[in-house]
């Protein structure tokens, strides 16, 4: 068995600066400590081996953050949504990959990363689809290079990344906008007229169609689960709604014992009813 090197419970969280100086001061994992607490929390759930982890790693999320200053959004807080895409990653992680768990990791990282900057780096979301989210990350540095975008310059930047020309002008529009308050503006004249959003938008939550339809779609989802479930054996049915349907989920360990086997076969079993389970409602 490997050591590994000891690691605090705790990062300072006085300022920024002494975060990040901490996360970078914490041991690295060698590949055979980082397999060994994979393992520990694969099988056994143990979260000080997933808070080991999650630790040794943190430098990475803060060298990730930091490649996405450009937008304007605090630096702390792309941290955090990293952080959360790197827990993500260590719960997801599987030893038996034979990759290391950054190389593993930087996806789901950086995910949460671009789901933060498109939530906030505009009131109104300025990419929607996937073409457009591609255009997002990458136009930015497109524009440094180009300044105002000729005809030709467009479609260069299209054929580069894989769009369509229209999308690039769509999307350069998007970006050179201004932000607009939702709510108006206090001003001194009497006589002013406000063409704040909040003045001429309407909420359409309450609407009676919106609530119907909302309840309808429910209703059908916890149909169509409800009839998966019910094309499983009793004990996959059983370990699937202690595991997920349930306010007090139950772990790998405690259905192993209760089951007799092992928290691996508990896992397997897991995995496989939550297969046939999509299956079953793709199909209804």
């Amino acid at each position: 068995m490997t050591h590994t090197a000891a690691i605090p419970s705790v990062l300072p969280t006085g300022s920024m600066d002494s975060y990040i100086s901490a996360a970078f001061q914490l041991p690295m994992l060698s590949a055979e400590q980082e397999h060994e607490l994979a393992v520990r929390w694969h099988e056994r759930e143990d979260l000080e081996a997933a808070r080991q982890l999650v630790f040794a790693h943190l430098r990475f999320v803060v060298r990730i953050a930091r490649g996405y200053n450009g937008y304007g959004l605090p630096q702390n807080d792309l941290i955090q949504e990293g952080t959360v895409g790197l827990m993500k990653a260590v719960r997801r992680f599987d030893p038996g990959m034979g990759v290391r768990l950054v190389s593993f990791a930087v996806h789901w990282i950086k995910a949460e990363m671009h789901e933060y900057i498109l939530r906030n780096w505009r009131i109104v979301k300025v990419a929607t689809t996937k073409a457009q989210r591609k255009l997002f990350f990458n136009l930015r540095s497109s524009k440094k290079r180009l300044g105002w975008f000729t005809q030709e310059e467009i479609e260069g930047v299209a054929e580069d990344l894989g769009v369509k020309p229209e999308t690039v002008l769509e999307m350069e529009a998007r970006m050179s906008n201004h932000d607009v308050a939702f709510d108006p503006i206090e001003v001194d004249e009497d006589d002013a007229v406000s063409f704040a959003p909040a003045a001429y938008l309407a909420d359409l939550r309450e609407e009676p169609a919106t609530l119907l339809e909302s309840a309808d779609t429910a209703q059908h989802q916890h149909e169509q689960l409800t009839s998966a479930l019910q094309k499983l054996d009793d004990r996959s049915r059983d370990i699937l709604q202690r595991r997920w349907l349930t306010e007090q989920k139950e772990t790998l360990h405690e259905l192993a014992d209760e089951y007799g086997v092992s928290a691996e076969r508990i896992r397997q079993i897991e995995k496989a009813a939550m297969k046939k389970l999509r299956g079953a409602i793709a199909a209804a």
